[in-house]
Order: C-alpha cells, then structure tokens, then sequence
C-alpha cells in the first residue's frame, strides 16, 4: 500500500509530470473571442453570481505565504528559500504524488490559533467572490498523531467560522474527513474524539488514496456518524482502480448523502439512473479531476453530469496546491473548457444549494438570492 511518509522526500526528486501556476488562471480568465465577450464578461458573471462551495480541504488552502508565517511562529524551518521556491515545488502526476505535497505541508499547524488563522483566510477569500455558504473538510488523524487535541483544531476552526460570518456574512458548517490510507482504528479514534462536539460538525467524510481503501472499510465509522445526527460523503476519486465499485458501494451499500469527485459513474448508466433516483449530489473540482478517461475519448465530468441531469456542483478542493484557483477561477475555466451557457452557471449553483445541508428557511434564503441575480440578467429558472 502506498506510504506516503516514506516518499516524502523522494517525491520532489522524481520526474515532474504537472505542474501548477498562476499562468493558467490568467488564461482562464482572458475574453474568449469566438463568443464575444467583453474583457471580464463571464467572469465579471461568475464573480457576481451568488455561489456555494462543498468540496474544499482546509488544509489544502494553506497558502505558501501562511506556511511561512506560521512556521516562524512555532519556531520551524522549512525547507524551502523562500515562497516562490515552495510553490516551485507543487508539482504533481497523480494523486498519492499529491498527496505527499499535502500531507507535508501540514506540519505548521500546531496550535488552536493556527487552525482559526487557516480557516478565517479560507472564508474571507471565499466571502470576497461572493461565496454565500460553504461546507469545509478537515482532516483531524493527521494532526492528532503529531500531538494536537481535537478540541484544539475544532475550537480554532468554529472561532473563525464565528467571525467570518459576523465579519462578512459568510455562513459555513465543518466536515470531519476519515484519511482512509489510515487504519479503520485511527478513524475511529478520531471520531469518538470528535462527537464530544459533534454540534460543530455537519457531517463526516472520506478521503485521501482510494487505492486498497473501499468505502465500506469506514461502514462502522458511518453507522455511529449517523446515529450521532451527523451526514455522510466520501470521496470517489477519478480514475481510481474500482471506481465504479467503489461509487456502487458508496450509492447502494452505505447509502451515501452526497459524492465527493464520482465522475466516472458517467461510464454506468445504472448508477446514472440509481444516482437520479436518489437525487444524489457531486462535489466535482475540475481543477484536478476534470476528466473521464477509459477506452473512448475523455469526457469532461461537469459536461457529462449535467447533459446527464445529475446534480453537479462545482468546487475548488485544494487551492493552494492548484495555482491558488479559488472558486470564481474554477468556474471561470469550467466555463470556457464546457461552453458553458449562464444558465448552465446558474444551475450548478442551484444545485450546491439545494445540496447544502442546512435547513429549508436558510435554503430558500440561499435560493431566494440566487433567483434574484438571475432575474436581474434576464435568466429564468
């Protein structure tokens, strides 16, 4: 099985296949001249469209600049010359060859202040393109076996949640993610440290290498989150070994409240209608997990889940590893790559909303002010 504390190191040695940068946002964002649109056109729409995001790691917009901060503040050294020799170094083929960047760079958080410092950045970034909501992942195993108290990362987290929305309207719950490369009694353990405050969590999850890790590996954890009141998602990655089995597993088996990526479910028509049936929610990112690819030519996950009538949304998972493309930036490529109409962009914020899990007055708020800048660009529901 992969361990990524061994290739920590080695991985930044190894043969570079992809590579991020802020070149490729400004791309995204430059007019497409074959539709015609002024400069800031369709991203000038995006940006004021009212939006959700469900799909985003805490620990995956922790931005070179904060990792710096905060190192000097715990008395770290950091391997790295300075901020731009640190991005340099985000360069990735895959997911475990990402995922040892990620779980690298998480060893600046140590204490209760570092957990509200990087959660009051993420929402007041997100609260500045016009983000009304999100739902956040942690991923507190990995913390814990440095030392750190659970009550120390959720009490830094609800601070900032707290002042984030007293500050800038944004409103936000927090999902508490199972590293399922991890053993089944590791996630447990962070559970039963967890459900002490479980009024501070919505739901729990599942990420991390798929590979050798199935969901139903987490059954029990889902039982008890469950009877606990708390929701359930899980991260069906792209292109995995098993990926159907896997989203099958997640659908029929554990009877999933929402899918994180699940795009290759397009290769199943029966989990296509199962997924319709169930009126099940996809938490897409494009900006690394755009594409289906088997034995035909790749299709596009946000394309085909819509053409499909799934309930797509779409998400910025780990911005800081990706070019620092938050949300608006995600959509802004989205819709180029998808030609998007803005109805189309109007929809899939409809549909983050309506998978929000939240009660039905703050989603009729939510709705109410997205039907509300429709109207005022001529679009209809």
């Amino acid at each position: 099985m992969f361990n990524r504390r061994h290739l920590i190191h080695a991985v930044f040695s190894a043969p570079i296949f992809y590579s991020v940068s802020s070149a490729r946002v400004d791309a995204a964002l430059r007019p497409d001249a074959r539709r015609g649109d002024r400069p800031g056109g369709i991203a000038g729409f995006i940006a004021a469209m009212p939006k959700a995001e469900f799909h985003v790691h805490l620990e995956g917009t922790l931005e070179a600049e904060m990792k710096f901060a905060l190192a000097r503040r715990n008395g770290l050294t950091l391997p790295f010359a300075d901020v731009a020799a640190m991005k340099a170094s985000y360069q990735f083929h895959d997911l475990p060859s990402f995922l040892v960047i990620y779980y690298d760079g998480m060893r600046v958080l140590l204490q209760e202040q570092d957990f509200y410092d990087l959660a009051y950045a993420y929402l007041a970034k997100a609260a500045s393109q016009n983000v009304l909501y999100a739902e956040m992942f942690f991923d507190p195993q990995e913390h814990l076996t440095r030392g750190i108290k659970m009550e120390a990362i959720i009490a830094g987290i609800t601070r900032a949640r707290a002042d984030a929305e007293r500050r800038f309207g944004i409103q936000s719950q927090l999902i508490l993610c199972f590293v399922r490369d991890l053993s089944a009694d590791s996630a447990m353990a962070a559970l039963d440290a967890a459900l002490p405050m479980k009024q501070y969590l919505v739901g729990v999850g599942l990420d991390s290498d798929e590979k050798g890790n199935p969901p139903g590996k987490f059954a029990g954890h889902f039982a008890k989150a469950r009877a606990a009141g708390l929701k359930v998602t899980v991260h069906c990655d792209l292109n995995q070994e098993n990926s159907l089995e896997h989203i099958r597993e997640a659908i029929v088996d554990l009877k999933v409240d929402r899918i994180d990526h699940g795009g290759n479910i397009l290769q199943s028509p029966e989990l296509v209608a199962l997924a319709k049936q169930r009126r099940l929610a996809f938490t897409v990112c494009p900006s690394f997990s755009g594409q289906v690819r088997g034995e035909g030519p790749p299709v596009d996950v946000v394309r085909g889940m819509l053409d499909q009538g799934l309930n797509v949304t779409v998400n910025s998972d780990d911005p800081a590893y990706m070019g620092s493309e938050y949300l608006n930036a995600v959509l802004v490529r989205a819709q180029a790559q998808n030609a998007l109409t803005k109805r189309e962009l109007v929809q899939l914020e409809r549909n983050a909303f309506n998978a929000a899990w939240i009660s039905d007055d703050r989603r009729r708020h939510f709705l109410g002010r997205l039907d509300a800048f429709a109207q005022a660009h001529g679009i209809q529901a």
